[in-house]
């Protein structure tokens, strides 16, 4: 698609195929869903369990951006440094230069959609079915890996 970047993996953020799916589809940037993330107007429970839901409404105001994303915890990510792409010797390098690159968490961004309208405030997410399912299906399958 000319012109539409999908995001890479990096330090602050793990993106999922989902997610890259639904960007297409919906139109919107990585730097849109970051923009979400970092400044919502509103933030709501997600549906999948420790999942966190954050929305902005769009400039015309007549849709909303919805980002559902899941923090690691800092032993999640220090598993991941130690076996992933940052290994033992980005973490002494960080700690030798006084930083320490487990203070913010990697969020894993799992899904994004544009609502259209204005969704009711202290109601249930308005999240679309084929996302629901997707997400239930990826559920199951991460249940079934232990």
């Amino acid at each position: 698609m000319l012109g539409f970047k999908l995001p890479e993996n990096d330090s602050k953020y793990e993106w999922t195929n989902h997610v890259k799916e639904k960007m297409v589809y919906y139109g919107i940037s990585a730097s849109l869903i970051k923009r979400v993330v970092r400044f919502p107007k509103r933030k709501e429970e997600g549906i999948a369990l420790g999942t966190i839901a954050v929305m902005q409404p769009t400039s015309s105001k007549k849709q909303e951006i919805w980002v559902m994303y899941q923090e690691a915890s800092n032993k999640q990510q220090a598993t991941r440094n130690k076996q992933g792409k940052l290994g033992r010797k980005r973490i002494k390098n960080d700690l030798s230069l006084g930083r320490l690159s487990l203070a913010t968490p990697r969020l894993h961004i799992i899904s994004a959609w544009r609502y259209p309208g204005i969704s009711p405030v202290g109601k249930p997410i308005p999240i679309p079915e084929e996302i629901l399912s997707a997400v239930a299906e990826a559920l199951a399958d991460s249940a079934s890996d232990f």
